[in-house]
């Protein structure tokens, strides 16, 4: 997701194994000789001392580097990853119609979680999957993400969302109109769960994504079940957007605008808040280390 001037900083997407970029090894320069040595392409890593009776070997290092990928890959990667959420989230309420609630509320939250899910296990390592302007724009907040490619991803998002609402339209044609999140209630109600619901998913995406100390191999599960629960909460009031391009492009493609300012601001004021909150109450980087070892407290990190 960051691009190469970024790629020193702490990750900041949902951290799956090779994570390009990910600051996984410490610095280590062995020496070699000749152009086509393995250790040209090794970085460094810590291993523990050795003890033998002759005495202890010192500490060893010398693990891959992560490969750089290149600022066109990751738009390509964001952009099949946002295709294949919208058109998930979108055709499960078009079929929840055609098939008279048989999907059910429940059916439709858990298939935009997986949806989240696997987009972000499969392209989570390339373009960082963010798959929402709401989430770039809040890591550019963090300067975690470069905001000179912020243009760029929400363009990418905004495409895929209008190119996924047009298949839809040719495939179901007429019953397109069911995949747009239109509110239920009052402007203000909505407003305020559509702000709250996409906190909570910052507020997760954030710990996942930024914290060195979270699990960050789980966060496809951590963010694609906050995702199926903050439908399962506003699903029926707002259609649960958390998202703008999930609103937009469905409203293009069936002409439908009804209170859209609400999906366009709602989801992006509350990311903000989300990961503004989360990077004040996480543990500063000199208390983590002084609390390494386990503690008489639960906890459920690590």
């Amino acid at each position: 997701m960051e691009t190469e001037d970024y790629n020193t900083s702490a990750p900041s997407t949902p951290v799956t194994p090779g994570t390009p970029g990910a600051p996984l090894f410490s610095r280590f320069k062995p020496e070699s000789r000749g152009k086509s040595s393995l250790f040209r392409i090794l970085k460094c890593s810590s291993f523990q001392s050795w003890d033998f009776e002759e005495g202890t070997l010192p500490p060893v290092s010398c693990p891959l580097s992560p490969p750089l990928v290149s600022l066109a890959r990751k738009v390509g990667a964001e952009f099949i990853g946002t295709l294949i959420l919208i058109f998930s989230g979108t055709a499960t309420a078009i079929v929840n119609q055609q098939t008279h609630g048989s999907e059910t509320l429940f059916g439709m939250a858990a298939a935009s979680g997986l949806a989240v899910m696997i987009v972000i296990l499969s392209t989570g390592h390339i373009s960082g999957a963010h798959m929402n302007p709401s989430i770039t724009i809040a890591f550019a907040a963090l300067k975690h993400f470069p905001w000179k490619n912020v243009p760029l991803y929400v363009g990418v998002q905004v495409m895929a969302s209008i190119c996924a609402s047009f298949m839809l339209k040719v495939i179901f044609q007429d019953t397109l109109g069911a995949g747009v999140t239109v509110p239920a209630v009052g402007c203000a109600q909505a407003f305020a769960l559509e702000f709250v619901i996409s906190f909570n998913l910052m507020f997760v995406v954030t710990a996942v994504a930024t914290d060195t100390r979270a699990v960050g191999e789980l966060a496809g599960i951590a963010v694609g079940a906050t995702v199926m629960l903050n439908i399962l909460v506003a699903g029926q009031t707002t259609g649960a957007s958390m998202n703008p391009v999930r609103t937009l492009g469905p409203a293009i493609a069936a002409n439908n605008y009804e209170a859209i300012w609400i999906y366009l601001t709602a989801p992006i004021l509350g990311a903000l808040a989300g990961a503004a909150v989360y990077s004040a109450v996480k543990l500063p980087e000199e208390a983590a280390k002084s609390h390494e070892k386990p503690s008489a407290e639960h906890s459920f990190r690590r």
